[in-house]
């Protein structure tokens, strides 16, 4: 400890600990503080560890990537993947991979991908490069104002807000706010501007505008009267010509998942049975082997009840069941047809439009009178993204779940204070030791010890420990969203308010407050000025929380060793049966945005935050969020395949996040200046917070409502109708004129701001680079001819409950050579179950192989990806 205050005194030269102009501030003020400071020793134990799994990690991945390319590489060869949008790449060696990382830009991604998966990347690129300025403008200027502060703190401390006890220093820390601060505010509102340019680009493409789903609208809780096609343009707008109703199908979805289990379960039987006697084969060396007689030892048998229930013929069983099930199912379907369509049962509506434009103008029409005028809408939706168990249901009932499991997410976050307090109050045992008799054991651990306790410890069990909280948000969100990106989207927002008070606030605050407990007992009232003096003692805690996402947890999101470790395990000790191999070999890792936009949001969030407290942090949160950059990069190229698309809108909600950190850098600032008593810091933090909220308010007002519309001028070259004609939104403008993002804000822009200010603007939020018809080139992609485009029954059926339309699951049986596979072909097909054995076969050894040419597009059960 003392070679460390050493070092850090012989760096700043003699005379630190004086000030001459100004008095030392009384004990618990920041001046003084314990001499445990394990700072230096809590990163050096956390990142001397953490960045040696990191270099063993991708070492092992290097290793494993040539061995493994359905787990490391599927994006290059997987029949799944389409082959326009899969990732070129020179071959399977250990160092081949680079060259395609190397050349390919983040535009491959755009293309190649989805829109969200682009943006991701330039999300993360974006906080680094906010992270870097505010280094480069805090550095220079807080750390020699810091360090020669006058306080007593130690080793990184010391190059902190605690180290300073003078009134006049801290205009510097305001005026750095003030730059730094305002620099954030700009990025935001360029990329809130960039997106709604991209997102105009990648809705006027040619291959996204002329989609079914670009056309269709799915309006919730329509009327209950019957619509016919004869009222459709009456009812939804001039253009509607199409329409799917949805009706609440509940009853039915048991009966097809029951359906569809007693199949699987058959083929798994018939599978069992196959290899059963194809083993004894084997082990007959070629002797001559009684089939029959075989059979009956090995036959699979099922009990009605576990355990005690009565034996039955499981293949006899199954298929009975089945087929049963698939006739009731039919029945009901009937009755669905017959009778709840009729007597307008409908929950919601989708209806198709004769294009785009109309689509929008229907969208965005607020056309006050109709009883449609204010139901919840969505346009652009996949069928695939549609919840249909929640579209089914009636608003009551939606409205009553949304209630309730809004509060248990309420009561979650509330409930996970209890641990994380304790997590944070960990990372500060030290400050405690002299205060809390049973913790004074620690004084007597080696200094490396020390600060593996209160380094590494920490925040290896806050990442565990949160990493099961969106999951838990998901599942609830999807119990009564619409669809899928509804959900997402409510899951990133109650995912940040998690990560926000727990992983910020409340370890925060508990680290802060584990510093000055004593003080805290003796003078309660002064809970709120101590507070606020230590929250630069808690900024060690994120020093090591950012080196161990950024080292370890990234390099181990390249290697992926849990996806690696289920897939081995799986295919060689549980998978028997050819679809359970296949589908484990090309399942293709997703991206979930409700649980990773949040993290780093609030990544972002505690740098800015800590950006004029402790700069430090700033270019710890850098290098963090880098190696996640470059980790996800490679992911989005070789290994991911986004299931989740919500168009840029996640990208959206985290910028609006990422003011959070503002407010709470602003108020941390104000709470610091008041207890140092230094009134003209404090009023220029005051008038930077009441500027940022009038900024944010009026930010809000000008860009939300061309966040979500098409201008009027917009058109695709094929249509003569405006995208959106009409709306209240709109500029009132000739279509033919144009406009351009700037001169809409004018016009929603509050009267006292001179129209100077929005030339400015224009000049610096909208430079050609960033124009639509830029963008647009983005998307022009020779190989997108190449889609697959659904057939006429797929349009026709796009928007039917797949309830009323899924077939009994075809089964894959595998070859051998008794030929009872070929047998049990004939006894489910003449049961009305489709059924096969290509592409599948026993080895000498009873195990399946099966075909994995083109990436497993050539087996019977390969579905081709199609983009409605």
């Amino acid at each position: 400890m003392g070679d460390a205050s050493n070092m850090w005194s012989s760096s700043f030269g003699p005379g630190i600990w004086a000030n001459k102009d100004e008095d030392k501030p009384p004990p618990g003020s920041g001046g003084h503080r314990s001499e445990g400071s394990t700072s230096l020793e809590a990163i050096l134990a956390t990142f001397i560890p953490t960045f040696l799994t990191a270099v063993i990690t991708l070492l092992i991945f290097l290793q494993l990537r040539g061995r493994y390319p359905n787990i490391y590489s599927p994006r290059t060869y997987f029949g799944g993947v389409p082959k326009k949008d899969r990732t070129p790449q020179q071959g399977l060696g250990r160092y081949d991979w680079l060259n395609s990382f190397r050349t390919l830009d983040d535009r491959f991604i755009l293309r190649h991908q989805s829109i969200d998966a682009y943006l991701w990347c330039r999300f993360l690129k974006t906080m680094i490069f906010v992270c870097f300025v505010g280094c480069c403008i805090t550095w220079p200027v807080l750390f020699p104002v810091n360090a020669t502060g006058g306080g007593d703190s130690t080793e990184l401390d010391r190059i902190s807000f605690s180290n300073v006890t003078g009134k006049k220093r801290l205009y510097a820390h305001a005026a750095v706010a003030w730059v730094f601060l305002g620099f954030v505010m700009f990025t935001v509102a360029r990329e809130k501007v960039f997106l709604r340019e991209l997102r105009q680009a990648y809705y006027l493409s040619k291959p996204v505008s002329e989609r079914l789903s670009s056309r269709t609208v799915l309006y919730m809780h329509p009327s209950n009267k019957t619509i016919t096609d004869d009222d459709l343009e009456r009812v939804y707008s001039e253009g509607a010509r199409k329409h799917w109703v949805v009706t609440d199908v509940s009853d039915l979805q048991n009966l097809v998942d029951s359906r569809n289990s007693n199949a699987m379960a058959l083929e798994a039987a018939q599978v069992s049975l196959i290899r059963q006697i194809h083993k004894k084969e084997l082990n007959s060396h070629g002797g001559e082997l009684d089939i029959r007689n075989a059979e009956k030892q090995v036959r699979p048998s099922h009990r009605l009840f576990p355990l005690f229930g009565q034996k039955v013929d499981a293949i006899t069983w199954f298929r009975d069941n089945a087929t049963s099930d698939a006739k009731k199912l039919e029945d009901g379907r009937n009755g669905v047809s017959n009778s709840n369509t009729a007597s307008g049962g409908q929950t919601a509506i989708f209806v198709e439009y004769a294009t785009q434009a109309a689509a929008r103008k229907a969208y965005h029409h607020l056309s006050f009178g109709r009883p449609l005028q204010l139901e919840p809408r969505f346009i652009g939706l996949q069928p695939k993204e549609v919840l249909w168990q929640n579209v089914g249901q009636g608003q009551t009932k939606r409205l009553s779940k949304k209630s309730a499991a809004t509060a248990l997410a309420v009561l979650m976050i509330i409930f996970w204070s209890i641990p994380v307090g304790i997590i944070g109050t960990i990372s500060n045992l030290n400050y405690l030791t002299d205060k809390v008799p049973f913790l004074r054991f620690m004084d007597d651990l080696p200094g490396w010890l020390q600060g593996l306790i209160t380094g590494l410890l920490p925040p290896t069990i806050l990442s565990w420990l949160v990493s099961y909280v969106p999951k838990f948000f998901r599942k609830l969100a999807r119990r009564f969203e619409p669809t899928i990106p509804q959900a997402e989207k409510l899951t990133q927002a109650w995912y940040f308010a998690f990560q926000l008070i727990q992983v910020f606030l409340v370890t925060t605050f508990t680290s802060g407050a584990a510093a000055v407990a004593t003080q805290i007992a003796r003078e309660p009232g002064m809970v709120p000025a101590l507070l606020a003096e230590n929250l630069p003692k808690a900024s060690n805690f994120y020093l090591t929380y950012f080196i161990l996402q950024g080292t370890a947890s990234a390099a181990q999101n390249v290697l992926n060793w849990s996806d690696l470790a289920q897939y081995i395990a799986y295919d060689r000790l549980i998978d028997r049966t050819p679809r359970a191999k296949y589908e484990r070999y090309t399942w293709m890792k997703g991206i979930s945005w409700g649980t990773v936009y949040p993290k780093f949001a609030n990544f972002a969030v505690i740098a800015i935050a800590y950006s004029c407290i402790a700069p430090l942090t700033l270019g710890f949160a850098a290098i963090g969020i880098y190696f996640y950059y470059l980790s996800y990069r490679y992911n989005l190229l070789f290994v991911i395949q986004t299931k989740i698309d919500t168009k840029g809108d996640a990208y959206a909600t985290a910028f609006q996040h990422i003011f959070t950190g503002v407010y709470l850098s602003e108020l941390c600032l104000i709470g610091l200046f008041s207890v140092r008593k230094a009134p003209g810091p404090s009023i220029m933090m005051v008038v930077l917070l009441i500027l940022t909220i009038l900024y944010h308010v009026t930010l809000n007002r000008l860009l939300k409502p061309i966040e979500r519309l098409l201008p009027p001028h917009l058109r695709q070259e094929d249509e003569e109708a405006p995208l959106v004609d009409g709306d209240e939104y709109t500029a009132d403008v000739h279509p033919d004129q144009g406009t351009t993002q700037a001169s809409n804000i004018k016009r929603r822009a509050p009267g006292w701001i001179p129209s100077a200010v929005f030339d400015v603007l224009e000049r610096l939020l909208l430079p050609d680079v960033n124009s639509h018809r830029v963008l647009k080139t983005w998307f022009e992609d020779p190989d997108a001819l190449d889609e697959a485009h659904p057939n006429e029954d797929q349009l026709a059926n796009a928007y039917v409950n797949p309830v009323l339309t899924s077939k009994m699951p075809k089964l894959w049986l595998v070859r051998d050579s008794a030929e009872i596979s070929k047998r049990e072909i004939d006894e489910n097909e003449k049961a009305g179950i489709s059924t096969t054995d290509e592409g599948a076969e026993l080895d000498n050894k009873n195990h399946v192989v099966w075909d994995r040419r083109n990436g497993g597009s050539d087996i019977p059960i390969f579905k081709e990806t199609v983009k409605y």
